[in-house]
């Protein structure tokens, strides 16, 4: 065949790959990971605030005195000691034996990102919908995508996705005769924003989508790291049927060792460990068990205050600097927990044509329309806290300041710059209903 792309397979691919993008985090890791680069755009936990001697002690424990079995093929539904371990996880969200969470109904998995692949598999046809709030977590986007689904966002404010619009959409879509299979949130210290859905509203939230016959995906990696009390309880604390629960030990132990799960209701169980099984055949015997004793035999509990320490520390230092440094016109949420605060920007600045020009006064965020199926955001940046020491954090902040000063001059002096229409309400806002993409 004679070449016109750069890929000569480009007419032997499924259908299915044209859904598939970049994702603009990892796009952007190879420029941050520069050690001159103040990155304040992944969200990598701060994995050196975990006692790495003992931890390093026990991994090697694993292979030299357990290898035969930790070494060895296992079940596709993970080993019944961590699906145990993990049981006593949860139960200190809330999540407990007395509102059916049993070790026989967790599958473990890669990480959270193949909980997340797991659902979309069981219950997503091509052009079926899934509802998510605006902005949400690009990872999720990505599975979404892949699947062929269609993703209708719901706006959110200050106390997280509004009910209303979630009603709205739910019937819009169905006026159009769209299939709307489940909701997608993350209702705790949510990813991108920060923001909490407040207690009242979870009741609302769930009885709306109970109503409506929609599943309800609970995606929750953040619960453990709140910085001002105690977060409100799960959704899946609070009703077992239509909630799956999905969770991971990336950001309160070791992201390296991809270890999440999902709590799924008895009736799914078997169909996500046969999904599991064709996809990976079991998940690794050495990554289960270096969790399940670091949760049998260290004090994780006394670990969690650790990090929540450390970051609330991180995210009072992002929050002063960015009440210190920013231009006038540029808001922020303040999160009670988690790794990230939501910045918007002044108006007519534009996060992702303004990245360029970021990552040259060595400074990196992740632009707005990455959180968007539609590729709207530009007028918001995500900011992580987790990683960099506060005072890196200042000296990010004083160099992104610098960047949009510089764009809001040029502004003043060639007019608007084209490219800023992909506009998006902020949270706690006034919010148009959901759009398709």
């Amino acid at each position: 065949m004679t070449g016109t792309t750069l890929d000569d397979y480009t007419d032997r691919y499924a259908r299915r790959v044209r859904g598939m993008t970049a994702s603009e985090i990892r796009a952007l890791f190879a420029v941050a990971s520069r050690p001159e680069v103040v990155s304040l755009a992944g969200g990598a936990p701060y994995i050196a605030a975990l006692p790495l001697d003992a931890v390093g002690e026990m991994l090697g424990r694993l292979g030299s005195e357990h290898g035969v079995t930790t070494l060895q093929y296992g079940i596709g539904q993970g080993t019944l000691e961590l699906r145990e371990r993990i049981c006593e996880v949860m139960s200190l969200s809330g999540i407990d034996a007395a509102c059916g969470a049993s070790p026989e109904d967790v599958v473990v998995t890669v990480g959270g990102q193949q909980a997340l692949d797991l659902v979309a598999r069981l219950f997503l046809d091509p052009g079926d919908v899934v509802l998510a709030e605006g902005p949400t977590y690009v990872g999720a986007l990505g599975v979404f995508q892949a699947a062929q689904a269609q993703v209708a966002h719901v706006p959110m404010d200050a106390d997280g996705l509004i009910p209303e619009a979630l009603e709205t959409a739910i019937a819009d879509l169905a006026r159009a005769g769209r299939r709307v299979k489940f909701l997608y949130t993350i209702p705790t210290y949510q990813n991108p924003t920060g923001v909490t859905l407040s207690e009242e509203r979870r009741e609302r939230v769930l009885d709306i989508c109970e109503r409506a016959g929609l599943l309800v995906v609970e995606d929750d990696p953040y619960g453990q790291l709140g910085f001002e009390g105690e977060a409100p309880a799960p959704l899946r604390a609070r009703r077992r049927d239509g909630v799956f629960y999905l969770s991971t030990f990336s950001k309160t132990f070791a992201p390296g060792l991809r270890v999440g799960w999902i709590l799924a209701p008895h009736a799914v169980r078997d169909k996500l460990v046969i999904a599991s099984e064709a996809q990976i055949l079991c998940p690794s015997g050495y990554a289960q068990a270096a969790v399940a004793t670091y949760l049998s035999t260290m004090p994780w509990r006394e670990q969690l205050k650790v990090y929540r320490e450390v970051y609330r520390e991180r995210r009072d230092a992002l929050l002063d600097a960015l009440a210190d440094l920013m231009p006038e016109g540029t808001s922020w949420t303040t999160p009670a927990g988690g790794l990230f605060v939501w910045t918007s920007l002044p108006d007519g600045l534009d996060s992702k044509a303004m990245m360029p020009r970021a990552i040259a006064a060595r400074v990196a965020y992740v632009p707005g329309t990455g959180f968007y199926a539609d590729g709207t955001g530009t007028d918001a940046m995500r900011l992580n806290f987790s990683f960099p020491p506060p005072e890196r954090i200042r000296e990010g902040v004083r160099r992104l300041a610098g960047v949009m000063e510089q764009e809001i001059a040029t502004r003043r002096v060639f007019g608007a710059v084209s490219g800023t229409g992909g506009r998006r309400g902020r949270p706690g806002s006034d919010v148009p209903g959901p759009d398709l993409a």
